[in-house]
This record gives structure tokens, C-alpha cells and sequence, in this order.
């Protein structure tokens, strides 16, 4: 059930008057059915909405400080009830431009996109010829190719922190990397609910600068390369931002990236009064210094402008010519639906026309799951409940562009479905029909403690079928709940085939015919231990997976290891598991389990590669640390006949083990993350460098590339 902590409150506009008077308590919002987005008229207008909607949502957090104001809800409003634990947010195909035969690979893998066509932003990004690698605040460029000769052949330091990038076939690449401009305002990045009730204040990185990572960025830059000289790659466009980068897409020349920029309130206001021994003893004092804080802070609201709310961007061109790119009133849509305070914006950049300022459609809304076809961009995010009461569902507002302009997402339609997604790979769009696997939790009374005034809840799951009629987006079909109790832990749907894993303590796999948009139902089920958190289709009739297996039986001290399986779904009615293989003891990991970026499926060979983390329960103070730690890309041989089996492992340990520094954080992370293979050959990358080794002798690297440990600047 999705409902908000203190900083990010679920609520529709209320017209707050800037003098004495006292509004209604906030109370739960309807789940709006009629979803759409309106434009605004004027700047005026989306000034007063920003300004209406913050003070509502400043007045709430502070309203339930006062004396009694959870009484009628019941004690331990402290509880925090949370949300699901996160999921996995792909159809392998090539990432970036495609080398001929005669100076490259004959087969190589690229980014694991979701979509064919649709290629996704990622730290990594290769040719066949080159692998480009974002590592702490810097782009290195090798020549991969001939695999013995691979070089470090040039580095590029990028302004701010780099996150993910994107290369095309015209020897552009696309670098997003999050920068602190020292934008106006104090942002909020949320808090929580502790001990008796009493909230705590919202976290502010702002003072830290980069020592809370990315995370203390208030903006985004995009920065295009040009590498057709890998070993001098220059900078010839930047653009900057407001807002941190979620994801990026790029389909020919068009780079959509969604970007989130959180809501900064004003200098001065603040989210609680300060507390003295007066105020706890007497609760009429108490209530007046919250009314007094509520209206300083709508008068600091009302003060500010426009310009500070929604602060300009900047272009930078290759001779350094800086033009600033202000807000347009017009690219703003606000939704009708109850929504946390905040701003996402699907920005548009044309590669072929770097003159142009990005084309910008925004929302006065909260981020969620954003899912691309190559015509289509997705943005997905929950209803949101104030308080937790029986009666309640999951419900997610499903908003679609056009993106068929090269400049510019068109806003196509709203709808409203219910559940909530569990990542990109439970949505997607085939013959203009959006099919969307949820999990759905409702809210019950708990008739046996009549006092746990928040009841209890329960789960199920289904697919939904959505297409555009009339300026919205309608549901056409949805299939019967299933799994009761249980909730998504994986989705994919290939053509007119579906198929989602649930958990509970054994994983489900259902098969689901789509091929009628308004009777999408379920086909088969198979119960196996454990559960899968990625589906990679194999072929038209086998999915080969990535999870957890686990005991049956449950318990706490189980059996527990990552494991890849081959279904066979060539019969829908009766899937079966033809083929497992355990991977490591139950201290391993892998980022596989919830990147898909990071499993690497090479059809052309039958190999699949996943990097691997594992380390023996020792104490690790000084060299004790690394002799119990190791990290490798392991690789596995897969045959629809003959099964899953180890070919090897391309270690790194011993490059974490130089370093000689424990240390696991936002900008140094010691393990194997990605791999690219061509040929007869298997790369591993990671933040220390990239190592590779031929296919039959992984285990003796023929060349690696080191790079400097980055320090926390």
C-alpha cells in the first residue's frame, strides 16, 4: 500500500487564504477515475497552483503536530507501515553504433535494452570496436578491438557526477551527469515517522555538496561527445537543467531523459516549531506556535516568484557561447488527480539540431515507473493515501506521450488502473495496446484487534489492457486476480504472451495469452522454490531467468543462492522448469538480481555472463578484509537441449585488492557491474578497469586496463 512518510504528501489543491483563518483538516483524497493533464493558461496560473499546493502541503505536515490530531486514527501513528521492498526495473540488443566485419567483432553484445530499437542509458556503452566507461568523474575510452590489443586509449574529466550515457551511431555520446548549481531554496529529500509520532526534520544534503553523492546535485547536465577520435574525445554541446536524471532513451536521433527535481521551499520556512518545555506542558501554546509557524511559512510561500520556484537552464555551445533556456509556462501540465508536490520533466533533445533549446513537457507531479516503446513514452505514478485507513487500494496514474517528434513528447492521454507496477518490464506496448502487470493491495479491517485502526492488508495480481479513445486512456481488458497473498516480483510480455512471477515462499510462474487486448487471462502456472526477479525471452518458447532460490519450507535458516533457470514455455498451458544452475552460497550477490542492465545474454554463442560478489563471515580489518572477498563475472553456457553450465569466471579481486581500502559507497563500488563479449572473448568492467579473457581460458586475462581510485572530493 502506498501511502506518504512526512515530506511528500498526497493531495489535490486547496486554496489557502494568506490571513488568520483556519483551514479544514486535511483528509484522505478519492482516487480520481476521470485522469487527465491540463495545461495552464497563464504563468500566473502555475505560479498560484505551485503556491496553493505547497502551502497545503506544508499547512498538513504541520497540522498533524498538533495536540490530538491522531486520537481519532488511534496511538502509534509512529509506525511506519512502508512500502514493498524494491524490484528490478530487457531482449538483448546492441547498444550504440555497429562495427563493419572487417574492423570488428563478426557478433559482440550491447546495452540489454528492453525494447529493440529503444536503446537505454547506462554507465557502459561499446561498438564492437570501443568501450566508453563512466568511472567516478571521468569517461575512459578504449580501442576493444583486436580483444589482445585493448588500450585505454583517452579520458575526459565531466563536470559534476557522471551517472549514465548514451551513444549513437554517428560517434555521439550522450554523458548525463548530476552538478550542483546552488539553485535557489531548501530542497526537500523526505523523512520519516520515529518513536512517538513525532517527525523528523526533512534531510538537506545542500550543505554536503557531493558528500551525499549524486544525491546533493540539484541539477542535470548532458554533455555530447564527439569520440570518432577515441583517444581525444571533445565536448562540443552542454546543456543544463534543473532537476536530477532518472532515465534516458534514445531511438535514432532523439534523446528523451526524465528528470526529477524535487520541490525547494523558500528560505525560512520550516516543517516543525521549535519545542521548549513551555510549549510541551501547555497544549493551547503548543497549537497557537504551529498556527503562527503555518503562517510565516504561506507568507514566505506567497513571496516567492516564479523564477525561484522554476529557475532557468543554460546552453553551452562548442565554442562556449552560453545561452540561458528559461521556463515556459506553456510546457507545464498539471494533473487532476491527487498528487505529491514536485516537478518531472521529459526533456527532448535532437541530436541532428544541437542549436535547438530541448524541447521540455513537464508535470507538476511526483516521478515514478517510466517505460518507452520506440513511439511512445510512459510515466507512471501512485495515488496517494494521507493516512493509512481499511477500504483502501493501490491505484497508479498511467500518463502517455507522443514521441514520434525527434524535438518534443506530445501529451496523448491519461488512465487510471489499479495496483502498482513493480518496474518498466511490467508495462508495455504492442499493436497501441499498453499491458500493465500490478500488484494490488487492499486494505481490510482486522476485526481481531479492533484497536490497529490501519486494519491489515491483503495482495493480488493482474494484467490490464489500456488504449487511447476520445483524448484518454481507457482500459479494454483485465485479467482475474491471482496469487492472493503473494505480490510481483518479475513481468515480461513478449508479442501476444505475458508472463509474471509472484512470491510468497515458492515462485509462481503464470503464463498469460494477450492476443485479445479484452481478454487477457491466464494460460499456466508453475510453483518452483525461490522466485525470479528478471525474464529474458530466449527464442520464441523459452525464458531464461535470474532470482533467488530458496527453501520450500521457508523458515529463516533455509537454503538460500542466486540460480539462473531455463523455462520452457513452448507449451503455455504447462510451463516447466527444464533447467537450473545455483550460483555461489548464500553470502553471494549479484547486481542481476535488480539491474538488467548488468545480465548480459550473448545468442550468437549461447552464453550468458552475470557478475558475482561473494565473501566469507570474517572480520575485515586490514588485509583480513580482502582475503575473504572476491568479485568476478561468472559465465555459463546455455543449451535449450543440454542445460545451464559454468565456462568460468573473469576475476577482479585482486585489482580491489591493490587499492587495499574497504570501502563501499556512492563513488567507488569493488565489485565486477557489467560486461561486454565479442566473439571468442568476455570483458569485464567495473570501477577499478576493464580485464579481458578469451571464452575457453577465463581464467587468464590477456589484457587490463586500470583506473585511478577515485577520492570523495
Amino acid at each position: 500500500m502506498h501511502w506518504t512518510r512526512f515530506g511528500g504528501v498526497g493531495l489535490t489543491l486547496l486554496v489557502v487564504g494568506c490571513g488568520g483563518d483556519k483551514a479544514a483538516p486535511v483528509g484522505n483524497e478519492p482516487v480520481q477515475q476521470s485522469l487527465r493533464l491540463e495545461e495552464f493558461a497563464a504563468c500566473e496560473d502555475l505560479e498560484k497552483y505551485i503556491e496553493d499546493t505547497a502551502s497545503k502541503q506544508m499547512r498538513a505536515t504541520l497540522e498533524q503536530q498538533k495536540p490530538g490530531f491522531w486520537e481519532r486514527f488511534g496511538r502509534n501513528r509512529g509506525v511506519d507501515m512502508g512500502n514493498p521492498p524494491p524490484m528490478a526495473e530487457g531482449d538483448a540488443s546492441s547498444g550504440g553504433g555497429s562495427p563493419s566485419p572487417s574492423q570488428g567483432p563478426k557478433d559482440s553484445t550491447g546495452t540489454n535494452n528492453q525494447v529493440e530499437g529503444v536503446h537505454e542509458s547506462d554507465f557502459v556503452q561499446n561498438d564492437g570496436t570501443r568501450i566508453f566507461v563512466l568511472s567516478g568523474n571521468r569517461l575512459y575510452a578504449h580501442r576493444s578491438w583486436p580483444a589482445e590489443q585493448l588500450t585505454l586509449a583517452g579520458s575526459l574529466q565531466v563536470e559534476g557526477w557522471p551517472r549514465e550515457m548514451l551513444l549513437d551511431e554517428h560517434q555521439r555520446l550522450v554523458i548525463v551527469s548530476q552538478v550542483r548549481l546552488g539553485l535557489p531554496g531548501k530542497p526537500s529529500s523526505g523523512g520519516y515517522y520515529v518513536g512517538d509520532g513525532a517527525p523528523t526534520p526533512m534531510i538537506d544534503c545542500a550543505g554536503f555538496g557531493f558528500s551525499c553523492g549524486y544525491y546533493g546535485g540539484d541539477s542535470t547536465k548532458v554533455t555530447t561527445v564527439d569520440v570518432s577520435d577515441v583517444a581525444n574525445p571533445t565536448v562540443v554541446d552542454q546543456v543544463y537543467m534543473p532537476g536530477v536524471f532518472t532515465q534516458a532513451r534514445r531511438v535514432d536521433s532523439s534523446v528523451r531523459l526524465v528528470l526529477s527535481d524535487t520541490f525547494r521551499w523558500p528560505e525560512g520556512v520550516q516543517s516543525w516549531v521549535n519545542y521548549t518545555e513551555e510549549l510541551a506542558r501547555d497544549e493551547d501554546k503548543l497549537e497557537k506556535a504551529i498556527d503562527e509557524r503555518i503562517a510565516l511559512n504561506e507568507k514566505l510561500i506567497r513571496e516567492n516568484t516564479l523564477a525561484e520556484w522554476l529557475p532557468a537552464g543554460k546552453h553551452v555551445d562548442a565554442a562556449g557561447v552560453s545561452t540561458s533556456l528559461p521556463v515556459s509556462c506553456g510546457d507545464f501540465y498539471r494533473s487532476n488527480a491527487p498528487s505529491a508536490l514536485g516537478f518531472v520533466t521529459v526533456a527532448s533533445l535532437d541530436l541532428d539540431a544541437q542549436s535547438a533549446a530541448p524541447g521540455r513537457t513537464s508535470l507538476v507531479a511526483e516521478p515514478g515507473t517510466v517505460y518507452a516503446s520506440k513511439d511512445s513514452l510512459y510515466l507512471t505514478h501512485s495515488h496517494y493515501w494521507w493516512w493509512p485507513e481499511p477500504g483502501q487500494k493501490d491505484f497508479t496514474y498511467v500518463h502517455k506521450f507522443d514521441t514520434r517528434q525527434p524535438g518534443r513528447a506530445v501529451y496523448a492521454g491519461s488512465g487510471t488502473v489499479e495496483g502498482v507496477p513493480v518496474n518498466q518490464f511490467a508495462l508495455d506496448e504492442y499493436k497501441d495496446v499498453l499491458r500493465l502487470a500490478t500488484t494490488v493491495t487492499t486494505r481490510l479491517p482486522e476485526e481481531e484487534h479492533e484497536d490497529w485502526w490501519w486494519g491489515r492488508t491483503t495482495t493480488a495480481s493482474r494484467v490490464t489492457t489500456m488504449g487511447v479513445k476520445d483524448g484518454r486512456l481507457k482500459e479494454l481488458g483485465r485479467s482475474a486476480d491471482l496469487a492472493e497473498g503473494e505480490r510481483i516480483y518479475s513481468a515480461r510480455f513478449v508479442g501476444s504472451r505475458g508472463y509474471i512471477v509472484t512470491f510468497l515462499q515458492v515462485d509462481p510462474l503464470f503464463t498469460f495469452d494477450l492476443t485479445d487486448p479484452a481478454n487477457p487471462h491466464k494460460v499456466g502456472e508453475l510453483k518452483v522454490p525461490g522466485f525470479s526477479t528478471y525474464l529474458h525471452p530466449v527464442g520464441e518458447n523459452h525464458l531464461l531467468t535470474m532470482g533467488v532460490h530458496t527453501d520450500a519450507n521457508g523458515g529463516c535458516c533455509g537454503e538460500r543462492s542466486l540460480k539462473l533457470s531455463l523455462f520452457d514455455v513452448s507449451d503455455m498451458a504447462n510451463p516447466k522448469e527444464a533447467f537450473t544452475q545455483l550460483v555461489g552460497t548464500a553470502y553471494g550477490w549479484s547486481e542481476a538480481l535488480y539491474e538488467h542492465k548488468a545480465f548480459n545474454y550473448f545468442p550468437a554463442k549461447g552464453l550468458v555472463a552475470i557478475p558475482f560478489t561473494d565473501y566469507a563471515p570474517r572480520g575485515y580489518y586490514g588485509d583480513d578484509y580482502w582475503n575473504s572477498f572476491r568479485t568476478e563475472l561468472r559465465v555459463f553456457r546455455v543449451d535449450l537441449a543440454a542445460g545451464i553450465s559454468p565456462v568460468g569466471a573473469v576475476s577482479m579481486t585482486d585489482m580491489f585488492q591493490r587499492v587495499q581500502t574497504p570501502d563501499w559507497s556512492w563513488y567507488y563500488t569493488p565489485d565486477v557491474r557489467r560486461s561486454v563479449m565479442a566473439d571468442d572473448y568476455v570483458y569485464a568492467i567495473s570501477d577499478a578497469g576493464v580485464r579481458v579473457a578469451k571464452v575457453n581460458s577465463l581464467q587468464t586475462p590477456l589484457v587490463t586496463t586500470r583506473f585511478p581510485k577515485v577520492v570523495n572530493p
